[in-house]
């Protein structure tokens, strides 16, 4: 096992480095690393055959064993006191060991597979919720269109439980960047005459998921192949947008042949 750096001074560039990361969602597009927390994100990485290049313990986390082998996964090791530790986790109550990974190199979209496509989607619980969703129904590719919240900020990383590292993410898309995705794109819309248990729903395709109080872009939905809505017999004006995906791509994986 690694022996452990001992930090003890806030101002360590290491933890200087941190505090950056979690007090801004999008500081990895410029520093070029992300800050994951917790015992279930820093195994969901390592589980899925994910890279770590630094891990930070605190010192109750140095005494548990099962936290300790987590820790010695990666290949260097910074072990702070808990008061220190606080200082960049965006926990309440601070999980007391994370991974400083790599950001991400831009990538290009995945032509021809089932896809989400992110449309200005604003909150991060929602959009954590919807890779979620994505990874439990077989949809390997999320396309965040610009002005959507950065997917590998604090907080989405969060709600998504550590569905990023199996899922295709790419961020910063023009709509008109869809028209190399080579599959239809399909809207939810509460005002659309197709309802989606009836709806013939194209294989793959791409789901449109839009701002919560606007909706899909106009422009984005003469874009769309089809357009569907959510019957909602309880007479609700609509679903949060997290829900209705989860609705939609359950759906859509209920449709697919048995394998």
């Amino acid at each position: 096992m690694n022996e452990p750096q001992l930090i003890t001074s806030k101002d360590n560039p290491l933890l200087q480095r941190l505090r950056k990361l979690a007090l801004d969602g999008a500081a990895y597009r410029r520093g070029g690393q992300v800050w994951i927390e917790g015992e279930h994100l820093c195994s969901a990485l390592r589980t899925r055959g994910g890279a770590a290049l630094q891990a930070v313990v605190a010192d109750e986390a140095w005494v548990r064993p099962e936290l300790r082998d987590l820790a010695a996964w990666a290949p260097r090791i910074a072990r702070v006191p808990a008061a220190l530790f606080k200082g960049f986790s965006t926990l309440e109550s601070p999980a007391p060991i994370g991974f400083l990974i790599d950001a991400p190199a831009e990538v290009a979209l995945r032509q021809g597979v089932a896809s989400v496509v992110l449309d200005r989607v604003q909150d991060p619980g929602n959009v954590g919720s919807i890779l979620r969703s994505a990874a439990a129904f077989g949809v390997p590719q999320v396309l965040a269109l610009k002005g959507t919240v950065a997917l590998w900020s604090p907080k989405v990383l969060r709600a998504g439980m550590g569905a990023h590292f199996g899922l295709h993410l790419v961020e910063g898309l023009a709509p008109e960047d869809l028209a190399a995705l080579g599959a239809p794109l399909v809207a939810t819309s509460s005002h659309a005459g197709h309802q989606l248990p009836s709806a013939h729903l194209p294989q793959p395709c791409a789901w449109v998921l839009g701002h919560e109080g606007q909706g899909v872009h106009a422009d984005l939905l003469a874009r769309c192949t089809l357009q569907v809505s959510i019957p909602q017999p309880g007479g609700e004006e609509s679903l949060n947008v997290a829900a209705a995906a989860a609705v939609c791509l359950y759906e859509s994986a209920r449709r697919l042949p048995a394998q």
